[in-house]
């Protein structure tokens, strides 16, 4: 903290830039040129004016042209471009934000890239932190929102940069620095490469991304089969971009991804779980569970996925549970993932219930067996994290107890911490088909009664009563003479 502060008194403004171009003087003749992009002013609209795009095959888009509204803009990612600029770099709002903004869609967040090296970023902004391993980046706080900075990647091909690729082409680690022609190749659909500058309110288009965005088109940048080794998620991510924007997958695009499909064995189960949850989380989850079964894209990421959509009962419930999510998001509400991988993952859950009752066990001892062994057959291929795996457990640990309306049992039932979820849970299962609707219609009428009328609707107690256990007597002493 103290460095920083005697760092930003003591070094003049321009030492960063002069420090670089210093640098770039130094550097050997024979290494290829790289365009480096500098701000002069924050105030001087035509920035980028001095670079010529065009030889790069980029399109520099004018304001009234996309049309973007500045005023739509996250003013944390605003703060976080112009603290670049005034320091001396590049800075530009990235992704999926301009792709959003330019398909009239509220970006859900927004994500910078410089060409200031992640130690730089973390020196300019008071409240940032450097994250990553597989490729470094910065995350700078303003209030409760988070901007990640990233440095422009170069290729991970050079053989002296801090970069890692396995057997099977999959990028490992990616620690390569270079320029934003560089960066703009290494995105992965041309939707997703398009660059703004908040100052200019220009668009940079390095692939065309402008026209298949309009086109109603998500394309790959560069050859599919070779971006899909680099990183098999690319896959998912194509189904999940096609579904939530309504863009038609390229068919050079589409091609290589069921034949390439068992490539995601290899990606890590935490990044799996991360995609999936952006999956089902998009709002348009019914779509994307749709597309996945269309690509075969879904063997492994659900175990017995197939199974469970093949079934008349088990498809109306997966089915209602995503239309139901879907409609919580669309509408502003949360959506509470441990819900939804309850609802996914309930037919296997039952059907290994099933299981364990016939060998003899008794229905609750076999109910958190059930639990137990389906949540680690999932973690062998999705990383539920244990937070939310907990409240999965407790929501099909409730369901039993619904259909317990005697004595006080219902009383207890509704002051459980996780009553509603699983109460909305009964609800799925009433209206798939599973349980009656009268069931439902009784717990919804019993929670909304006074006490008194809560007193009338509970049914006779049926079950077998336990026998209370004679207290056992201690044998009296005797005494001996």
């Amino acid at each position: 903290m103290i460095k920083k502060l005697l760092d930003k008194i003591f070094r003049p403004k321009h030492a960063k830039l002069e420090h670089h171009q210093a640098a770039t003087a130094r550097a050997p003749q024979n290494q290829p040129h790289k365009p480096i992009l500098r701000a002069k002013s924050s105030n001087t609209k035509p920035r980028h004016k001095s670079v010529d795009f065009m030889q790069h095959g980029a399109l520099c888009i004018a304001h009234k042209v996309h049309k973007i509204d500045r005023n739509l803009l996250s003013n944390a990612a605003l703060k976080t471009t112009e603290g670049l600029h005034k320091a001396g770099f590049d800075a530009y709002i990235v992704g999926g934000a301009v792709r959003d903004l330019l398909l009239q869609h509220t970006p859900k967040d927004f994500d910078v890239v410089t060409d200031a090296t992640p130690e730089e970023v973390n020196r300019i902004f008071r409240r940032s932190r450097l994250i990553g391993k597989r490729f470094r980046l910065v995350h700078v706080l303003f209030g409760d929102e988070t901007i990640e900075v990233s440095t422009f990647r170069g290729s991970h091909l050079e053989a002296d940069g801090d970069s890692k690729v396995s057997d099977s082409g999959r990028i490992i680690r990616d620690n390569v620095f270079g320029s934003i022609v560089e960066d703009a190749l290494r995105r992965d659909f041309t939707a997703n490469a398009l660059y703004y500058d908040p100052a200019s309110q220009d668009v940079l288009d390095f692939h065309n991304g402008y026209a298949d965005i309009k086109a109603g088109i998500l394309r790959m940048i560069g050859k599919p089969e070779i971006r899909y080794a680099e990183d098999p998620v690319r896959m998912l991510r194509a189904v999940r971009l096609s579904a939530k924007l309504g863009l038609k997958i390229d068919p050079n695009t589409q091609a290589p991804i069921a034949k390439m499909a068992d490539l995601l064995q290899d990606v890590p189960a935490s990044r799996l779980f991360d995609e999936m949850l952006k999956l089902f989380l998009s709002g348009h989850a019914m779509q994307s569970v749709m597309a996945l079964r269309a690509q075969h894209l879904h063997h492994g990421l659900l175990p017995m996925l197939d199974v469970v959509l093949e079934q008349p009962m088990g498809e109306r419930f997966v089915m209602l549970a995503l239309q139901n999510t879907d409609s919580r998001i669309l509408s502003g509400k949360s959506a509470n993932p441990s819900f939804l991988f309850a609802t996914l993952l309930w037919h296997e859950m039952l059907a290994a219930w099933e299981g364990y009752k016939k060998q003899g066990h008794h229905a609750i001892p076999a109910l958190h067996m059930a639990m137990t062994e389906v949540i680690a057959t999932q973690a062998e291929k999705l990383a539920i994290h244990n937070r939310y795996s907990a409240t999965m457990k407790e929501i099909w640990g409730l369901q039993p107890r619904f259909e317990q309306r005697a004595g006080k049992r219902p009383f207890g039932l509704l002051t459980h911490p996780r009553y509603r979820a699983g109460y909305d849970f009964l609800l799925l299962r009433c209206e798939s088909g599973e349980l009656p609707m009268e069931l439902g219609a009784w717990w919804t009428a019993f929670a909304e009664a006074d006490g008194e009328t809560r007193a009338g609707m509970l049914q006779a107690d049926t079950s077998p009563k336990k026998r209370r256990r004679k207290p056992h007597k201690k044998p009296s002493s005797v005494e001996t003479v």
